[in-house]
């Protein structure tokens, strides 16, 4: 699965045109977030790639988890979003 990951920086227009690609091609793709600003902007490129892929007869739906990753050496824990067609 394709992992997508998210910070407070990233634009949501671009994120979900991302989002959008990939679920065309593979139906299914992670879109991983550490921190408030980064989820927070994960949740509303989500809500834009549904706006993309509605018209095309998709529709996305996000399955939320939670997930350990390493950064820097560092334990951390992620907001995970399964993001796949129903």
């Amino acid at each position: 699965m394709e992992v997508l990951k998210v910070s407070s920086k990233s634009v949501p227009n671009s994120v979900a045109g991302a989002i959008a690609a990939v679920i065309r091609e593979q139906r299914t793709v992670e879109v991983q977030a550490v921190g408030a600003g980064a989820a927070n902007q994960a949740i509303k490129s989500i809500a834009v790639a549904r706006g993309y892929l509605a018209p095309i007869g998709i529709d996305l739906i996000c399955i939320p988890a939670f997930a350990n990753i390493v950064i820097d050496g560092e334990d951390r824990t992620a907001i995970k979003l399964i993001c796949e067609q129903r």
